[in-house]
């Protein structure tokens, strides 16, 4: 029984340093809430065990280059998580991993300036430094150890060294039993952990994996299994989001846009112009009762009564293109899709209008290829810009070419994707600071900050759009192309849709402003659309009021559609995904 010992012989102080470590994790690193590991130590050892077990394969030289790699892995994810813990009280996770990557010079400063401290050393991280530091120290005098018994070997052992080869031979099969007991009782009391954690890893779901129930998931017990499994989780997503990205852009490729017919026109709108955002929260709009000023600017244009703001607006997905292809087409996403599809720009145009197309998104549209085919438009821009104030300069380059009869579509990056990369740093409004009364942690708060200045910044080029046109006869719409999930954990997007990711994600901060001029010119149209300011609508439909406002017959218009049409059907099931009803979901209790 002496060979079951023999793994943990040859890397003695390795195995005691790294079950000291472990030791420390499972029972001290435990977040509010939750309960150490019950089998902590026994799968450690197992775990720990079969580690040695392998390194002990090997020639002493080899043995001490695995040890010495496998110590740097341990120690370095153990600081990174512990670190988590000690200042956020939580484990080093997927969002942890986002907020490395995306984290700018500056924000890295300041997080090395507000984190690490000394007091870090008074905290269960100083406990792993020490460790360390003892591990280093004891390593050493082993190596010396060994050194100065390689010498004795050459001469020939002494009486004493005799006695303890002698002693530890007859020793080493009551330890050998030992481990064996202790690795049946551990494998025994940890199977099916051993076996979520097989599955969790072999599972290319991670939307699955993220919803199933703590009693289905596994104990990721140690740093080194959380920290990498949120480098599997996100290198899966990414690749996951890139393939349906390929998908969505070959299936799109496929599809023909098909003819459209236009009876008359009376160009009831002779300028309109649709802005369209992106990552839009409606809660995070000061303009929808948020308390922060996100958008002074749109406000002041409210006080003058000329806004007129959606308040039961939704967006149909959350997938970006496809939240496009739905404002742009003339179906809805609830019926029936066909090969080929029409845009409203076809109508537009057929009818006799310019149109503008102005995107800062271009190459980045997700599946919209039908938006790089130049007939549908007559002029826009060449290029994107970091910031999307860069439109306003395209803008007032191609409106000489506008004409009597003109649509402008312009296409923001909004608080799309990485909020601080979305407004200049001298605009920075809010700090982590003014989130302190919020139960969350300072990664969230410094996320939430970042989006509010994007979102106010969104405001900024917004009025600009419309101080362009203030004199004019012109009316402007701006939709979002969906909501956000603003400072949430990496699985909040994934799993069911519940009532609070329906008000977060589907909800839009739609609104529609008409110059003075534009008002009294169609105070009918004024009229209808304060009148259904609180008309239950969903984007997906817009085209068909975009039809109404230009004035456009045509057989593909749907008054049911339309929510300004007095024929418009306010009981339409509003579904999310397609699939579940937003107004039932909102009911439920």
């Amino acid at each position: 029984m002496g060979w079951l010992f023999l793994p943990i012989k040859r890397n003695g102080c390795f195995f005691a340093f790294m079950f000291a470590l472990g030791f420390l994790c499972i029972y001290f690193e435990v977040p509010s809430k939750l309960c150490p590991y019950p089998f902590g130590w026994q799968e450690l050892f197992l775990d720990l065990y079969i580690v040695c077990a392998v390194i002990a394969i090997f020639p002493k030289a080899i043995r001490r280059f695995l040890r010495f790699i496998v110590s740097i892995v341990m120690y370095a994810t153990t600081i990174a998580d512990v670190f988590c813990f000690v200042n956020f009280n939580k484990y080093f996770d997927t969002s942890a991993l986002r907020l490395i990557k995306e984290a700018t010079k500056q924000e890295t400063q300041e997080f090395i300036n507000n984190y690490i401290t000394i007091d870090l050393f008074t905290t269960l991280l100083g406990q792993v430094f020490i460790l360390l530091a003892l591990h280093i120290i004891w390593g050493s005098i082993m190596t010396g150890i060994d050194e100065k018994k390689k010498g004795k070997h050459n001469m020939g052992l002494s009486i004493m060294d005799e006695r303890l080869e002698t002693i530890g031979k007859a020793v080493n099969p009551i330890f050998g039993l030992g481990v064996l007991g202790v690795l049946v009782i551990a494998l025994w009391n940890t199977a099916d952990n051993k076996k979520l954690m097989a599955s969790t890893l072999a599972e290319k779901n991670w939307t699955y994996v993220a919803t199933l129930s703590e009693k289905a998931k596994a104990n990721l017990y140690l740093p080194i299994y959380r920290v990498l499994f949120s480098f599997y989780s996100t290198d899966y997503a990414y690749k996951e989001y890139k393939s349906k990205q390929k998908q969505a852009r070959k299936q799109l490729a496929q599809t023909e846009l098909k003819e459209v017919t236009v009876d008359s026109c009376t160009f009831k709108s002779r300028n309109i112009i649709l802005i369209i955002g992106g990552s839009y929260n409606k809660h995070h709009s000061q303009l929808f009762g948020y308390n922060k000023t996100t958008t002074p600017k749109q406000a002041k244009f409210y006080d003058t009564g000329y806004v007129v703001t959606l308040t039961d607006a939704l967006a149909s997905t959350d997938e970006t293109g496809e939240a496009i292809k739905s404002l742009f087409t003339v179906k809805t996403n609830q019926q029936e899709q066909q090969d080929a599809f029409a845009v409203f720009p076809q109508y537009f145009k057929k009818a006799g209008y310019h149109i503008t197309y102005l995107s800062n998104r271009q190459g980045d549209e997700e599946g919209c290829d039908f938006l790089s085919n130049n007939s549908l438009f007559d002029t826009r821009n060449s290029s994107t810009h970091p910031l999307d104030e860069g439109l306003l300069a395209d803008y007032d380059t191609l409106k000489s070419q506008n004409t009597d009869k003109q649509l402008t579509i312009i296409h923001l990056m909004g608080q799309q994707k990485e909020y601080s990369k979305r407004y200049p740093s001298n605009r920075q409004f809010y700090h982590q600071k003014d989130y302190q009364h919020l139960n969350i942690s300072d990664a969230q708060r410094t996320a939430m900050a970042h989006y509010d200045n994007a979102t106010r910044y969104n405001d900024s080029v917004v009025a600009c759009v419309m101080s362009r046109v203030y004199y004019d006869d012109a009316i402007v719409i701006y939709v979002p192309d969906h909501g956000e999930l603003v400072a949430a954990d990496s699985t909040a997007a994934n799993g069911d849709i519940t009532a609070q990711k329906a008000k977060e994600l589907y909800e839009v901060p739609a609104w529609v402003w008409c110059s003075e001029k534009y008002a009294k010119e169609h105070p009918d149209i004024f009229k209808q659309l304060w009148m259904k300011r609180k008309t239950p609508l969903m984007t997906d439909a817009l085209a068909h009021t975009l039809l109404y406002l230009a004035g456009i017959q045509t057989p593909d218009y749907k008054p049911e559609l339309d929510f300004l049409n007095g024929q418009y059907n306010e009981k339409r099931p509003r579904l999310l995904e397609g699939k579940q009803d937003y107004d039932k979901l909102i009911a439920q209790p």
